[in-house]
């Protein structure tokens, strides 16, 4: 059975920063991506507060919310079968020091804050964060 599936992937501001997204983008194709959509963009501080408002009872809401809206960020909708999790697994640990090898996170994460890419973490996280960037 073909699980074709989409998820979110976003590009954060420190990889934007130190121009990363074509690298990490390459990264995505090799492991069996397709990029359906993606757009750079800058989001305000409200929008990060609602696209994150599911942490927002955590102690780092307000830190990952002026984080994500600090500069530049790429927005894409990655395609792949069980793009949620297969796309997890690429990322790697949110802490880019526990990180395996070869994941996103080890090879461009300066820390557990600016750890450089965001995915969903489940099919229907995945269909609401693509709905927020790609909808409106």
């Amino acid at each position: 059975m073909n699980n074709l599936e989409q998820t979110l992937s976003i590009v954060k501001p420190d990889a934007v920063e130190r121009n990363l997204q074509n690298e990490i983008k390459k990264n995505f194709i090799e492991n069996g991506f397709i990029i359906k959509k993606e757009k750079k963009i800058q989001i305000s501080k409200s929008e990060a507060e609602e696209f994150y408002k599911v942490h927002q009872s955590k102690p780092f809401y307000g830190d990952l919310c002026n984080y994500l809206s600090s500069g530049p960020i790429v927005v894409m909708i990655l395609e792949k079968e069980n793009a949620v999790l297969e796309n997890r697994k690429l990322m790697g640990a949110t802490d880019p020091l526990k990180a395996e090898e070869g994941t996103l996170r080890k090879k461009y994460g300066i820390s557990i804050d600016k750890n450089s890419v965001h995915g969903s973490d489940s099919y229907e996280n995945a269909k609401i964060e693509i709905d927020f960037f790609f909808k409106h």
